[in-house]
């Protein structure tokens, strides 16, 4: 088997620029939780099919699992953990604590990325936009209604850091 040399990959993760040396084709996921620590990201289905592992890259939600580091080069990663604002909860993130609209917590960290991405993209999403933005995001604990409760009242409060 050919052993791939380790290259240094420029990435701003969270508002820090970072400088990690890795395989050029280790999935983002593996750098972000074995490279730097981050816990948000989850390893679910390794096909960016289930949404644990949605980061924000360029302000687009994408699953990183099955994104390759190389592809980082140069972009903003955000992990659910770069939504605090100042230590102050995201608007998403409080939502989801007010609603209880988290159980098991395996996909939370997806979920909450989903709809930070969503709503930096459309401030006033209807249910149906909400439902259909976080269609990728799989979750068996049956939060789905609370879920996409928390998503509209954070876009209520401005879909930003809470007060």
């Amino acid at each position: 088997m050919e052993q791939r040399e380790r290259q240094d990959l420029h990435v701003t993760v969270n508002g820090a620029d970072r400088t990690l040396a890795c395989d050029p084709d280790t999935p983002l996921l593996d750098v972000l939780r074995a490279g730097l620590g981050l816990a948000g990201p989850r390893f679910g289905c390794g096909r960016g099919l289930c949404g644990a592992c949605l980061v924000i890259i360029d302000g687009k939600a994408r699953a990183s699992c099955d994104y390759p580091a190389w592809a980082a080069e140069g972009t903003e990663v955000t992990t659910v953990e770069g939504l605090l604002a100042g230590g102050a909860l995201h608007a998403v993130q409080q939502a989801f604590l007010d609603e209880q609209a988290a159980q098991c917590g395996y996909c939370t960290s997806g979920m909450i990325v989903a709809a930070a991405a969503l709503l930096a993209a459309s401030p006033a999403p209807t249910a149906q936009e909400v439902r259909e933005a976080l269609d990728g995001n799989l979750c068996r604990c049956g939060t789905h209604g609370r879920i996409v409760a928390a998503v509209l009242r954070a876009a209520r409060q401005g879909g930003q850091a809470a007060p």
